[in-house]
């Protein structure tokens, strides 16, 4: 209780405030950011107790399905230095190579298209075109120019992912906003300076987009690219080779493998679109 002087000069008791419940606030703030970490996890979580389940009802034979525990221990066990972790890396690297080549070709291309509109539109259909025919479509041909080796694959891989990346970074360029561009002719700049300071800046966001699905598409290309034209290496080799001997293990595992490698590649490029693209929006 506190004091109060009243208007006769006497002390007046008031009551104390109420208990304040403010801080159950910052307590649910920290539950929901707590929850929000795991969030990401908990598809995955699911998807394993689904799984576990399916397999001991005995809706599926083990012999087609393995526990997903046994799967987790032959990925573990076959990463951490086993054959898997040389079929891992050939595919990483594999996939890396047809990315740079993509990216490489494809970013400046893309620009210098996309900077020039009727050259663009003179080539539109035939990037559609390609960009709408599956790569795999085009495996006999590439075996054809190639015959059967590494180069075939990453070839492949290359011009699959090429096209995506041409075309983001031509449609960046080509859909800069115009209200930039014209601040920029208002205030007197040159065409090569409204390329260099506009339109790159503009098409960066869209050539990530590009970048980040290229690396996909790449990834993709060279695993079909494995497992139906000779190797002797690489995910999609391990994948059909275990299968056609019916070790489901070890195909589940390469599986997992190459779903975790796709994942990570997304998540990396996410990261650095991010850090580099950072006023995407504004």
């Amino acid at each position: 209780m506190s004091d109060s002087i009243v208007a006769d000069g006497t002390a007046k008791k008031l009551p104390a405030s109420a208990p304040s419940i403010r801080p159950a606030a910052p307590r649910k703030r920290r539950l929901s950011q707590l929850f929000g970490k795991f969030l990401p996890v908990l598809g995955p979580v699911v998807l394993f107790i689904i799984w576990d389940l399916v397999v001991r009802a005995g809706w599926i034979k083990a012999i087609l399905l393995p526990t997903p525990t046994a799967t987790l221990i032959t990925l573990v066990n076959g990463l951490a230095g086993g054959p898997l972790l040389t079929d891992f890396l050939v595919t990483v690297w594999r996939t890396l190579e047809a990315f740079l080549i993509a990216a490489v070709i494809g970013v400046p291309l893309g620009v210098l298209l996309g900077s020039n509109e009727r050259a663009y539109r003179s080539v539109e259909f035939l990037i559609d075109f390609f960009r709408s025919t599956p790569s795999s479509a085009l495996i006999p041909l590439f075996l054809l120019i190639f015959g059967v080796s590494d180069i075939n694959k990453v070839a492949i891989a290359a011009f699959g992912a090429l096209l995506i990346v041409l075309f983001n970074s031509a449609y960046g360029v080509l859909n800069a906003r115009k209200q930039r561009v014209m601040a920029a002719k208002v205030m007197g700049a040159s065409r090569w300076q409204i390329f260099k300071d506009v339109l790159l800046w503009e098409s960066l966001q869209p050539t990530f987009v590009g970048l980040r699905s290229a690396v996909s598409m790449a990834l993709v290309i060279v695993i079909v690219a494995e497992m139906f034209i000779g190797s002797e290496n690489g995910l999609g080799h391990k994948i059909i080779d275990a299968q056609q001997v019916l070790n489901v293990r070890e195909m589940y595992a390469a599986i997992l493998a190459a779903g975790a490698l796709g994942y990570a590649l997304n998540v990396v490029f996410i990261v650095i679109e991010k850090r580099i693209v950072h006023w995407s929006g504004r």
